[in-house]
């Protein structure tokens, strides 16, 4: 159906192809799962597939691509809409009409098909992907992952032959990630269409495909196999896969069923080792005010629990002036790789520290390229600030006369930055960073949020989960100002968020949205970085080393708009923690992430909250929770129905529990980091008991030959 004939693909720019020698076949009515790290060529490979590379995004194409018999080189991707349907990382940019009804019938009005074939479908696909509710919706009031939903739908009513997915569980929650899968095996299945999917979170997807293609490097020729064969060789593998490794099983598992199977092994080597292994790793709350649970998390557990070791208390935040901070002044920022950085939460392993007994070394691949050329191209002019963007940075980057753009001046002069500057909360260590109580919400006739109590501790790092529309974002809307509550009350750092000015409130609290593009409006990222310092204050460079750290080797001149969807984000996310704000919100902040650039993140966020910054997260990722978190808190219509420590929330949740937690329950293990501990400590423990025994032994012995 797909083939592909020593195709390589290099943009205009650029030394080397971001695509190099790809050779392969891709079957009809298989779905073909794409991986690799970020940057190594995935959405461009897709494009090549589509026709948007080269025909939109410009370069050259070398070699063939042939889709069902047609080479689109010479057939323009409106040539091949009859037989590939397209969903790109951002569903904002495919659609055409406002409501989700006329979005769904818009291809098939485009190719002709009769009216009643078109309700038909419709209906159908309303059905299949749970959006019956929202047929009469605005697209513009929908949640990030109900426009998923209606993206992915409006390319299933003109029934394709192909399906070209790029991420297209990224912004889903857990079930509606899982009922996205499970129309794609019964579109696979029973009317044979073939599915050519790229997504990093493998431990939603792997279990379902047919056949991987690996990407292992910028530049390196794809790999196509069964996923136990990929598996087994790829950088980026899910969490089921690395324990898999720990405890040397072969083959590799791939869902948690087949994992399950052979936990017993494993856990009878744990068996040596107390609960308290798993639980004194995992996150655990730092020392703050109380914070009320409105809802049980979990039943009492009828064996008892050993209590979890309490980890050193987070330095309080530093008090700062009302004044601006004077550039140059503000703390050396966290970074993973870099010796200086903050202590880190205790259940990260630290560099250079001894790795536990049976952990294997992590594979070596290369640090992802430059960048991947994504469409409009770095000439594009560049746009003014959205709304949000105006709220949320104090100017925009100044004018030079040579490119359009470059980085802000007069950084000394400023009243505030992008995400604040610094810890400057004047907040005590016993009070809350942030507060709300009693707040409600209501959009129309609509209440988006009812009662909702919480209360973010300095140091602590929450995580707010949920489905698509319980209302997590308009939470995080509200902390920061950018929504007025309906009744109830909302602090943060002292101040009423929605009467603050903004200028002064960004001091405070930083927020990273769903869509990074809202913060990004210069021409490189040279322009962004150097506007985020001047705002925040910073050294000159503390931006960039913050992109370094999440995305290596992005070129200084390289066009946001030039980035992937994990790309602009990993830019976004190193703007806010320029400033260091006391408060620091993220939705979705591991969107279009890989493995290795989400531990970079982590490393970084962890060093945050031991200096004392509170962290509140949006996420449907739920190993992010558990290797990050130390507080879940469960929101549903609006309402939060869960709160407690994470190992209570997640475990006790068939939704939000990670990989690990369900083949290791009944055990409180969340990440393979944990059970390596434990393994460790359980062989140890094993050792030990053997040398004592043999030290009784051959006392024993000893004292019998001395005996007459």
């Amino acid at each position: 159906m797909i083939r592909f004939e020593q195709v390589s693909v290099t943009y205009d720019g650029a030394a080397q192809p971001t695509l190099r020698d790809a050779d392969l076949v891709i079957p009809e009515g298989e779905l073909t799962l794409l991986v690799g790290p970020s940057g190594v060529g995935k959405s461009t490979l897709l494009g090549a597939v589509s026709g948007l590379v080269p025909h939109f995004t410009g370069g050259t194409l070398r070699g063939r691509v042939t889709v069902a018999g047609r080479d689109t080189r010479t057939h323009k991707p409106r040539e091949l809409a009859d037989v590939v349907g397209t969903v790109g990382q951002d569903p904002l940019a495919h659609f055409v009409t406002d409501v989700v009804e006329d979005e769904l019938a818009y291809g098939m009005e485009s190719l002709g098909l009769a009216p009643a074939v078109m309700r038909r479908r419709v209906e159908e696909t309303l059905d299949l992907l749970g959006l019956n509710e929202l047929r009469d919706r605005p697209i513009a009031t929908l949640s990030g992952g109900q426009q998923q939903r209606v993206a992915i739908g409006s390319v299933l009513t003109p029934h394709p032959k192909v399906l070209v997915l790029d991420e297209p569980t990224s912004a889903l929650d857990p079930a509606a990630a899982e009922e996205v899968l499970a129309v794609l095996q019964r579109l696979v299945h029973d009317l044979g269409t073939t599915v050519l999917m790229a997504e990093h979170r493998l431990e939603r997807v792997v279990q379902y495909a047919d056949r991987v293609l690996l990407l292992p490097a910028p530049g390196a020729a794809p790999v196509l196999g069964s996923p136990s064969e990929i598996m087994a060789v790829s950088p980026v593998h899910p969490p089921v896969v690395a324990l898999g490794r720990l405890a040397n099983w072969a083959p590799l598992p791939l869902s948690i069923r087949d994992a399950r199977r052979r936990s017993p092994s494993l856990l009878s080597r744990l068996a040596p080792a107390t609960s308290a292994t798993a639980q004194a790793s995992a996150p655990q709350s730092p020392p703050g005010p109380a914070h009320p649970s409105p809802a049980p998390t979990r039943p009492a557990s009828p064996t008892p629990r050993p209590a979890p070791a309490q980890p050193p208390s987070p330095r309080p935040p530093v008090s700062q002036p009302e004044s601006p901070t004077p550039p140059g002044t503000p703390a050396p920022l966290p970074s993973a790789p870099r010796p200086a950085s903050p202590t880190p939460h205790p259940s990260a392993p630290q560099p250079g520290s001894p790795v536990p007994p049976g952990t294997p070394a992590p594979p070596r691949h290369p640090a992802p390229p430059a960048f991947e050329a994504r469409g409009s191209g770095g000439g594009a002019p560049a746009p003014r600030p959205g709304l949000l963007a105006r709220l949320l940075r104090r100017s925009e980057p100044a004018r030079s006369p040579a490119t359009g753009t470059g980085p802000a001046t007069g950084a000394g002069t400023g009243t505030g930055s992008r995400s604040g500057s610094g810890s400057g909360s004047g907040a005590t260590p016993a009070e809350p960073v942030a507060k709300a109580t009693a707040l409600s919400l209501r959009r129309g006739r609509a209440e988006v949020l009812h009662g909702i109590d919480l209360c973010v501790a300095p140091g602590e790092i929450i995580a707010l989960m949920g489905r698509n529309g319980a209302g997590k974002s308009t939470l995080l809307a509200t902390l920061i100002g950018t929504l007025a509550p309906t009744t109830g009350t909302v602090t943060v750092a002292g101040r009423t968020p929605h009467r603050t000015a903004p200028q002064e409130m960004v001091r405070r609290v930083g927020l990273v949205p769903q869509e990074p593009r809202d913060l990004l409006y210069a021409d490189t990222v040279a322009a962004e970085c150097s506007a985020a310092d001047a705002d925040a204050g910073a050294a000159p460079g503390t931006c960039r080393d913050l992109v370094c750290d999440l995305l290596p080797d992005v070129p200084d001149d390289t066009h946001p708009r030039d980035l992937s969807e994990g790309q602009r984000l990993a830019l976004a996310l190193a703007l806010v923690l320029t400033g260091r704000p006391a408060l620091l919100l993220l939705d979705e902040p591991t969107r279009g992430l890989d493995y290795a650039a989400k531990a970079r993140l982590i490393e970084i966020l962890r060093g945050l909250a031991a200096d004392g910054h509170a962290i509140v997260l949006a996420t449907h990722d739920v190993e992010l929770a558990a290797e990050l978190a130390h507080r879940v808190v469960i929101v549903a219509g609006g309402e939060i129905v869960a709160d407690g420590p994470t190992a209570e929330v997640v475990v006790s949740s068939p939704a939000f529990a990670p990989q690990v937690a369900k083949v290791l329950a009944p055990g409180h293990w969340l990440t393979v980091t944990q059970v390596a501990k434990a393994l460790a400590a359980a062989e140890a423990e094993t050792a030990a008991e053997a040398e004592t025994t043999a030290a009784t032994e051959a006392q024993t012995q000893a004292e019998a030959e001395v005996t007459p």
